[in-house]
Protein backbone atom coordinates (compact mmCIF):
# COMPACT_ATOMS: atom_id res chain seq x y z
CA UNK A 1 0.00 0.00 0.00
CA UNK A 2 1.22 3.36 -0.56
CA UNK A 3 0.60 6.37 1.03
CA UNK A 4 -1.81 7.13 -2.30
CA UNK A 5 -4.11 4.56 -1.42
CA UNK A 6 -4.67 5.86 2.26
CA UNK A 7 -7.40 6.43 3.77
CA UNK A 8 -8.24 10.55 4.28
CA UNK A 9 -8.43 10.38 7.98
CA UNK A 10 -5.04 8.57 8.13
CA UNK A 11 -3.30 10.59 5.75
CA UNK A 12 -4.55 13.86 7.63
CA UNK A 13 -3.06 12.80 10.49
CA UNK A 14 0.19 11.57 9.18
CA UNK A 15 0.35 15.19 7.89
CA UNK A 16 -0.54 16.46 10.93
CA UNK A 17 1.74 15.11 12.81
CA UNK A 18 4.47 14.99 9.96
CA UNK A 19 4.37 19.05 10.35
CA UNK A 20 4.66 18.70 14.08
CA UNK A 21 8.05 17.31 13.40
CA UNK A 22 8.65 19.33 10.64
CA UNK A 23 8.66 22.18 14.15
CA UNK A 24 10.28 20.53 16.34
CA UNK A 25 13.58 19.94 13.80
CA UNK A 26 13.01 23.43 13.24
CA UNK A 27 13.37 23.94 17.02
CA UNK A 28 15.95 21.38 17.57
CA UNK A 29 18.05 23.11 14.78
CA UNK A 30 17.60 26.60 16.30
CA UNK A 31 18.76 25.47 19.77
CA UNK A 32 21.49 23.79 18.60
CA UNK A 33 22.47 26.89 17.27
CA UNK A 34 22.21 29.12 20.15
CA UNK A 35 24.19 26.27 21.77
CA UNK A 36 27.02 26.66 19.80
CA UNK A 37 26.91 30.38 19.70
CA UNK A 38 27.47 29.78 23.60
CA UNK A 39 30.20 27.46 23.29
CA UNK A 40 31.97 29.85 20.48
CA UNK A 41 32.33 32.33 23.03
CA UNK A 42 33.58 29.95 25.28
CA UNK A 43 35.94 28.93 22.63
CA UNK A 44 37.10 32.58 23.09
CA UNK A 45 37.06 32.71 26.60
CA UNK A 46 39.18 29.44 27.03
CA UNK A 47 41.98 30.66 24.14
CA UNK A 48 42.87 34.47 25.92
CA UNK A 49 43.79 32.45 28.94
CA UNK A 50 45.39 29.19 27.37
CA UNK A 51 42.48 27.24 28.78
CA UNK A 52 42.35 23.35 26.96
CA UNK A 53 39.92 22.91 24.47
CA UNK A 54 38.42 20.13 26.26
CA UNK A 55 37.81 19.70 29.65
CA UNK A 56 37.11 15.97 30.42
CA UNK A 57 35.99 16.79 33.98
CA UNK A 58 32.89 18.88 32.73
CA UNK A 59 32.09 16.63 29.59
CA UNK A 60 31.66 13.40 32.06
CA UNK A 61 29.39 15.41 34.11
CA UNK A 62 27.10 16.46 31.49
CA UNK A 63 27.34 12.84 30.15
CA UNK A 64 25.52 11.61 33.29
CA UNK A 65 23.80 14.66 33.28
CA UNK A 66 22.20 14.07 30.16
CA UNK A 67 21.25 10.53 31.09
CA UNK A 68 19.53 11.17 33.63
CA UNK A 69 17.50 13.73 31.49
CA UNK A 70 17.19 10.77 28.68
CA UNK A 71 15.77 8.65 31.28
CA UNK A 72 13.50 11.00 32.82
CA UNK A 73 12.31 11.72 29.06
CA UNK A 74 11.97 7.57 28.45
CA UNK A 75 14.26 8.75 25.48
CA UNK A 76 17.42 5.92 25.34
CA UNK A 77 20.54 7.35 27.45
CA UNK A 78 23.10 5.72 24.90
CA UNK A 79 21.42 7.64 22.40
CA UNK A 80 21.21 10.84 24.30
CA UNK A 81 24.93 10.03 25.34
CA UNK A 82 25.82 9.53 21.34
CA UNK A 83 24.57 12.68 20.18
CA UNK A 84 26.12 14.38 23.13
CA UNK A 85 29.40 13.32 22.09
CA UNK A 86 29.18 14.23 18.37
CA UNK A 87 28.37 17.59 19.95
CA UNK A 88 31.17 18.32 21.66
CA UNK A 89 33.51 16.76 19.60
CA UNK A 90 32.41 19.55 17.19
CA UNK A 91 32.72 21.43 20.07
CA UNK A 92 36.30 20.85 20.90
CA UNK A 93 37.11 21.28 17.27
CA UNK A 94 35.87 24.70 17.10
CA UNK A 95 37.88 25.44 19.98
CA UNK A 96 41.08 24.04 18.68
CA UNK A 97 40.72 26.51 15.75
CA UNK A 98 40.09 29.34 17.92
CA UNK A 99 42.74 28.96 19.72
CA UNK A 100 45.08 28.33 16.48
CA UNK A 101 43.81 31.49 15.52
CA UNK A 102 44.35 33.36 18.45
CA UNK A 103 48.09 31.95 19.09
CA UNK A 104 48.23 33.24 15.02
CA UNK A 105 47.13 36.62 15.86
CA UNK A 106 43.98 35.84 13.90
CA UNK A 107 41.54 36.08 16.69
CA UNK A 108 39.42 38.68 14.36
CA UNK A 109 39.68 36.00 11.59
Amino acid sequence: MTTRNIDESVSAELNRLRESIDNIDAAVVHMLAERFKCTQQVGHLKAAHQLPPADSARESRQIARLRQLAESAHLDPAFAEKLLNFIVAEVIRHHERIAEESANGDAGA
